[in-house]
């Protein structure tokens, strides 16, 4: 479908086919007789009915989106294939003592769930050997090597987390060592690797489980949960004298990584979010009281706060560090454990960005060359691995294209892959990689890796541009900009900021809604800071209602912005509330405009 079918098809919202940031723009429909239904079903505003009833919320599953609990929306953890085949096993090597190692990755997800694991462990009176690769020396996931590097160590069971799902050569090299693998992921594969004694992941061939949308610290939490059934239904903590472990206790790593990992805030995701900012809020973990406090944060904490302040600061170690340090800050046992760490986390951060700034400006100047490219491809030497996958975010956030980055040394080079709506990247990385054009790579919808020689460069962007030439419906989808609900600068008030927010948690599968401010004049925009446009908008009544755009000021949106001073706007955005001088205030946190006058 063509941009000028989709025009047709339906008509812009307030007239918009081409915004500011060249989005067509949509008003989502509202089923008014659903949304009479939520009004009654809770004490809730029209406009956040409207919203609810437009994403498919009902009567009947509004308490479930406005108060999501364990205790309604926790699955049998035993849907998931091969899961009480990985417990059995677990605990057959808890009475035998077996020496047990826990792989994971050294992302926030990989991290967290290792430290899920090892917290559990460690209470049992079994203390795992945590493995994270280092990231520049052995590269993602388990390698036959590091296998047999635990082998010589006595290791006799590996738990893999957050990865291991289709690394084949490392699990035939385990099971020649004699090492039994349990793998807890959720990276789709088309083909299961034979070699796992048990693999626990919702996206392989033959789960009907439908928790697809899981990251690894979910389905390593649900793991946990049916090992802690099953060895208390055998009557272990009693013969063994060791009291059974809250699981709640993990819940602020599992909040933390399903919104670090960007994955579906649907169904229990939404409930291990919720709780897990409660225990987070309660500041129990050291590891996370430290990073917070060197991060200058502190409760209550936000979707925000685990996304944008701490989850980057726990990568940062993996980018830049030594790739064990955010596992080691999530199992510290004590403040005095965990500040040198949280301290030299965000020194890797404060890094981290420099070398992300310096390589962002290359990247950004290689892209504007692409402006009929459906995609973006940039690569250079000497591109610090641990942040392409950062760069490639923000070329697709400044362009709206799917966006692959690599950085290439000895003629290798390791690249990170960033999608928008509709686009599934992972499969397509897994494809390259299937044909030949890539040597490694996988990941998620939204974001994937891999790995090719400098020489396979210009083949691998022809199998690109053979690839989404036949994608066009999903990138024109992308183009468009769907708005939630209509508000009057008036209208921004803080009770519907707050109202809002019972809907959240906000992220990937339950976005924050969007909404837009129609026909208002731009009575003041002026540049703040080094790339953010400051405005102040007001309607027909004199109401006013400050909004902002970051990093705009160098994007057509901030241009056009500025010039509309004294001009009538739509404004599309987010509200926020923000506290200032002991005054709570509304601003609009904008996303997107176009001209009023069309």
């Amino acid at each position: 479908m063509t941009a000028e079918a989709i025009i047709t098809s339906r008509d812009a919202a307030f007239g918009v086919a081409r915004s500011f940031a060249g989005k067509f723009w949509i008003l989502n429909d509202v089923p008014r007789a659903q949304a009479d239904a939520l009004s009654l079903a809770a004490p809730i505003s029209p406009v956040l009915a409207n919203i609810l009833a437009a994403r498919g919320v009902t009567a009947e599953t509004l308490g479930d989106v406005l108060e999501p609990t364990l205790k309604r929306l926790l699955p049998e953890p035993n849907s998931l294939m091969n899961m009480q085949k990985a417990v059995a096993r677990v605990a057959a090597a808890l009475d035998a003592r077996e020496s047990i190692a826990v792989f994971g990755d050294y992302d926030v997800d990989g991290s967290a769930s290792s430290a899920l694991v090892s917290d559990f462990l460690n209470a049992l009176g079994r203390k795992p050997r945590i493995y994270i690769p280092d990231r520049l020396s052995e590269g993602y996931g388990p390698s036959p090597a590091a296998m047999q590097t635990l082998a010589g160590e006595g290791i006799t069971l590996v738990i893999t987390v957050d990865c291991g799902a289709a690394a084949g050569a490392a699990l035939k090299a385990a099971r020649d060592a004699g090492i039994d693998v349990v793998v807890l992921d959720h990276h789709a594969v088309d083909v299961a690797p034979p070699d796992a004694f048990a693999q626990v992941n919702a996206n392989q061939p033959g789960d009907e489980s439908g928790l697809g949308q899981l990251c690894a610290a979910g389905v390593t939490f649900l793991f946990l949960v049916a090992l802690n059934r099953h060895l208390r239904e055998a009557g272990w903590y009693g013969a063994n004298t060791i009291v059974e472990p809250d699981l709640r206790d993990g819940l602020d790593l599992v909040g933390l990584a399903t919104i670090c990992d960007v994955v579906p805030l649907t169904g229990v995701n939404r409930a291990f979010v919720r709780q897990g900012l409660i225990k987070l809020d309660a500041g129990l973990r050291p590891g996370l009281r430290a990073l917070a406090a060197v991060a200058r944060t502190q409760p209550p904490y936000a979707p925000y706060h685990l996304g944008f302040v701490l989850g980057p600061r726990i990568n940062a170690g993996g980018r830049v560090g030594r790739c064990s340090l955010g596992a080691e800050l999530l199992t510290a046992p004590n403040d005095e454990a965990a500040w040198p760490l949280a301290e030299q986390l965000d020194l890797h951060n404060s890094e981290r960005k420099a070398l992300e700034a310096q390589i962002l400006e290359t990247a950004m100047a290689m892209a504007g060359t692409q402006d009929n490219a459906p995609f973006l491809l940039a690569a250079e030497d000497g591109w610090h691995p641990g942040v392409v996958g950062i760069v490639a975010g923000r070329l697709k956030d400044r362009f709206g294209k799917p966006s692959f980055v690599a950085g290439f040394e000895g003629g290798q080079g390791r690249g990170s892959a960033r999608s928008v709506g509709g686009v599934d990247i992972g499969a397509i990385v897994r494809r390259a990689r299937e044909a030949g054009v890539i040597d490694t790579g996988g990941g998620h919808a939204m974001a994937a890796g891999f790995s090719l020689p400098a020489a396979k460069l210009d083949e691998f962007r022809t199998f690109l541009a053979d690839t989404f030439a036949n994608i066009g419906d999903a990138l024109d989808a992308a183009a468009q900009l769907q708005i939630d609900a209509a508000i009057s600068p008036s209208g921004g008030t803080v009770e519907l900021v707050d109202e809002i927010a019972r809907a959240g948690p906000f992220g990937a599968g339950n976005p924050e809604p969007v909404m837009v401010a129609p026909d208002v004049e731009v009575a003041f925009a002026d540049v703040v800071g080094k790339d953010h446009v400051r405005l102040r908008l007001t309607g027909g009544d004199g109401a006013r209602l400050d909004a902002i755009a970051f990093r705009a000021v160098s994007a057509p949106l901030g241009q056009a912005l500025l010039a509309s001073r004294g001009k009538r706007i739509h404004a599309v955005g987010r509200l926020k509330a923000d506290e200032w001088n002991g005054r709570r205030r509304v601003q609009l946190q904008i996303e997107d405009a176009g001209p009023a006058n069309v």
